[in-house]
């Protein structure tokens, strides 16, 4: 039987659980209270990533956010605030981020990002899309021999869980890249990994679906929910109130605050990331990442994007020009020959990425409303993990045996 389905929240994970619940046959309308055309799923990396398979609270790292707290062009950067809901997320962070924990969580962020990778093929394999995919891995460009160490054991680590990586020196590196001039002591080169251009996908992606029906409410924003016998019974908009059989919450950082409105806590914080946009030459061809600066580089369809930082300091999009400018010091650092201007920096763009505590996604029904799915806190991982969290979420709403174990996104799990 056909549902209606209201999916709020318009980024890559809301279009990306249209595309699948329409495929279904399902009568679609996508709520959001911007205007499908700006956001994290716009300015991000655009990588697909099962090479990204340790979330980000592991041991140590809270060290490390200690020491960065101090240094305004840290890439990881925490606000300390008097705020109940970040105060409950810092701890089950903190309690998060052990061995045992993250150990648990490696083969699960391994299996749905290379199933997210599968799905973003299969799209672009359909014939339906025209947007920019290519396959090349992605390389870890590190300094110091430290790093590199550091990274080798990720990279054996990936090993066992079935990826192909190699240790690379930098004359090796100089074979895949034979136009650039790098100063590293080597790569780590994951083999598994593919990349995109953002926000073309996005805009090909909304035309699509529109053509097969779904429904677009733009630059409105969800005020309110009526509950009955725990379930919701409406959405109220700023312009109008919508009714479905099932709703879909997939706000990024918002969802939170939505999730209380229905008695739900779970815990989000918002994490933003800068990207820089370089519209010349740079004959980079390989995706990497700057370990040290924790800088991704990209070299989309037309442009290469260099960006980086997670600050979480709230829900704002101010731009904080020391840290882009760190991201255009960091690619000076690896790519001596290479110079980002600062008319390219005055251009820099801001997302919001919704982290959950334990660096898992949410994805799944909460026991306290029967007929709303969650589907939010991907963090960095919310570009690579679009089509596969809107698979899941699409065998959930039409009572299907989903494609993987996903005990592990609970809504309800405790920290």
């Amino acid at each position: 039987m056909s549902k209606s389905v209201i999916i709020i929240g318009g980024g890559i994970i809301g279009l990306s659980t249209a595309y699948y619940l329409q495929k279904e046959g399902c009568d679609v309308t996508v709520v959001d209270k911007f205007n499908f055309s700006a956001g994290a799923s716009y300015v991000n990396a655009g990588y697909i990533t099962p090479s990204h398979f340790i979330p980000l609270s592991q041991p140590g790292i809270i060290t490390k956010g200690l020491k960065w707290m101090f240094n305004p062009e840290s890439p990881f950067y925490v606000k300390p605030r008097l705020d109940t809901d970040f105060l409950k997320w810092a701890w089950a962070f903190k309690k998060s981020s052990t061995k045992v924990k993250v150990e648990k969580a490696i083969p699960i962020l391994k299996d749905i990002n290379v199933l997210s990778r599968d799905l973003y093929a299969e799209m672009k394999a359909s014939g339906d899309f025209d947007f920019h995919y290519e396959k090349k891995g992605l390389l870890m460009f590190y300094k110091s021999d430290e790093v590199g160490e550091e990274e080798w054991n990720v990279g054996q680590r990936g090993i066992k869980e079935g990826l192909n990586v190699e240790n690379l020196s930098t004359s090796e590196v100089k074979k895949l890249e034979p136009n650039i001039d790098l100063d590293i002591k080597g790569a780590i080169y994951f083999h598994s990994d593919a990349h995109m251009t953002p926000n073309a996908f996005m805009k090909d992606m909304y035309a699509y679906l529109k053509t097969k029906g779904v429904k677009f409410c733009s630059n409105e924003a969800v005020v309110d929910v009526e509950l009955s016998n725990n379930s919701v019974l409406k959405i109220i908009t700023d312009k109008q109130e919508l009714k479905a059989d099932e709703i879909v919450l997939a706000a990024g950082s918002w969802s939170q605050q939505l999730s209380k409105k229905l008695g739900i806590d779970i815990y989000v914080q918002a994490g933003k990331g800068y990207s820089i946009n370089v519209e010349r030459p740079t004959d980079i061809t390989i995706p990497s990442i700057l370990c040290e600066a924790k800088v991704a580089v990209t070299p989309m369809d037309g442009f290469t994007r260099f960006a980086g930082t997670m600050e979480i300091a709230g829900i704002n999009h101010g731009i904080n020009p020391v840290r882009v400018n760190a991201i255009a010091k960091a690619a000076k650092n690896y790519y001596p020959n290479l110079e980002i201007l600062k008319s390219e920096t005055d251009h820099a763009k801001c997302g919001l990425r919704p982290c959950s505590p334990d660096g898992m996604p949410y994805i799944g029904k909460s026991s306290k409303c029967k007929n709303l799915t969650i589907a939010t806190g991907h963090a960095m991982m919310g570009w690579s993990l679009g089509p596969a969290t809107g698979k899941l979420v699409s065998e959930i709403i039409k009572d299907q045996k989903p494609f993987m174990n996903i005990d592990a996104f609970h809504p309800d799990r405790k920290f």
